[in-house]
């Protein structure tokens, strides 16, 4: 594989697991650095290891980036170690489903805290290092890539709050996008369909046989299906962005 991402620094959220922690691995077969953000240092400190064993270069730093600081300290270290940040995924997410008159406040709490709040923290702090990148060789272009939803496309029962916040995702990154295009960091949402990853664990009773169900009945994808996507993205020419791209099971996409 072309490394086409040599000399660059990729900061991924939510690394540990899932879409994040495909898509590491990914960034880092493409020679970028990459620096891996979460909670779970166990599960970083294993990626870490597993990327240098392949022959690339990877950073953990774990924390919660829930907590405004803790996002800002985590690109703070990101610049102390490498000097640069040129791709920043904001994948961590948590997704927590069922009828609004029954869910708990505190689970639309913690899914508007990570899934919108730590995304404009990592991104606003992670701002004026991606434009000074941006300015730079060995692209002199940066990227910002949204990991939102099917379910910022379109609203359904039982997915309310989620779908808020993954709305919300959508029309931040298409207002940053327009802000940013003429200083060549380019922002896009990526929004996955289903996808056999952690994200799903979160139910238990009715919701989770409906969940369960809903898997057994499509071929789902896969985190790496997703991070594909995410390397796509940023791997275009200086002159080419991606704003949005929509990646689906065959099978649910026919049915949307």
């Amino acid at each position: 594989m072309s490394l086409k991402l040599k000399g660059t620094v990729a900061l991924v959220t939510g690394a540990s697991s899932g879409i994040g922690h495909a898509t590491a691995r990914s960034l880092a077969r493409l020679g970028a650095v990459v620096v891996l953000v979460a909670r779970r240092k166990d599960r970083l400190d294993a990626l870490v290891g597993e990327i240098v064993n392949a022959g690339g270069k990877a950073f953990a730093i774990a924390l919660d980036i829930t907590d405004r600081a803790s996002a800002e300290a985590a690109v703070q270290q990101t610049i102390a170690q490498f000097g640069r940040l040129d791709i920043l995924i904001n994948n961590a997410g948590v997704m927590i489903i069922g009828p609004v008159v029954e869910n708990e406040i505190e689970d639309w709490e913690r899914m508007i805290a990570l899934n919108q709040r730590a995304l404009l923290y990592m991104t606003k702090a992670a701002l004026p290092h991606l434009q000074a990148a941006a300015k730079r060789e060995t692209r002199r272009v940066a990227d910002i890539v949204n990991i939102s939803s099917y379910a910022g496309r379109v609203a359904s029962p039982n997915f309310a709050v989620y779908n808020m916040t993954k709305f919300g995702v959508n029309g931040f990154t298409e207002a940053l996008r327009q802000e940013l295009g003429g200083s060549h960091v380019r922002v896009g949402v990526l929004e996955p369909g289903a996808v056999n990853t952690e994200l799903n664990d979160n139910h238990q009773g009715a919701m989770r046989a409906e969940i369960d169900s809903f898997f057994a009945s499509i071929e789902a994808l896969d985190a790496e299906d997703i991070a594909d996507g995410v390397a796509y993205m940023v791997t275009r020419p200086r002159h080419a962005a991606i704003g949005e791209l929509w990646i689906m099971p065959t099978e649910q996409a026919q049915k949307a």
